[in-house]
């Protein structure tokens, strides 16, 4: 049964939580359902939610290099 994570900066989906996470899972679902001929109740869709300014890329979050 595949397992699918998903960290996202949580300000990207700020204006539609429920509704982006859906419409993500139910492509996810559909992608991994095609190419493996599993059924959707198989495929598990995990979200991780970070914050902005917890997420690093390199020694800069994205909070601030959003605002730079």
């Amino acid at each position: 049964m595949p397992f699918v994570n998903i960290r996202l900066v949580k300000e990207v989906i700020a204006s539609d939580p429920e509704g982006k996470k859906a419409a993500i899972a139910a492509k996810v679902t559909e992608a991994i359902r095609d190419a493996t001929g599993l059924g959707d109740e198989d495929v598990w869709v995990v979200f991780e939610e970070v914050l902005a300014r917890d997420w690093y890329l390199g020694p800069t979050n994205v909070e601030t290099r959003r605002k730079g």
